[in-house]
């Protein structure tokens, strides 16, 4: 099975963390092309990893693009309730957010 693009790994037995060093000492100029596990984010356009780090998003929108940029070539209708319970998380944390603030405009003035 591949690593990732071109780097092939016999999963049949344990991957260890020499066997990573040692895969990331050869490709650490091209990082983009490496993927523990399947091809599921090498073969996209824009990594969802670059998308993230570019837009500045946080831990549950991050998680949000990454499930749903993926769905269709890993783990289908699981990667989607992966994400709607991000957003979930996310859309909670607003609501608390949104509650205290309302809160405290009504305490201070």
């Amino acid at each position: 099975m591949s690593i990732g693009a071109g780097t092939n790994y016999d999963w049949s037995s344990q991957f260890t963390y020499e066997d990573y060093e040692k895969t990331f000492d050869a490709n650490v100029a091209n990082i983009d092309s490496i993927q523990v596990g399947g091809s599921h984010y090498v073969v996209q356009k824009i990594q969802a990893w670059d998308y993230i780090i570019a837009n500045g998003l946080g831990w549950c929108e991050g998680n949000i693009v990454k499930y749903v940029s993926r769905w269709k070539r890993k783990d289908k209708l699981k990667d989607l309730y992966k994400a709607r319970q991000y957003m979930d998380k996310l859309i909670l944390t607003a609501e608390e957010e949104e509650r205290n603030e309302c809160i405290q405009k009504v305490t201070t003035g």
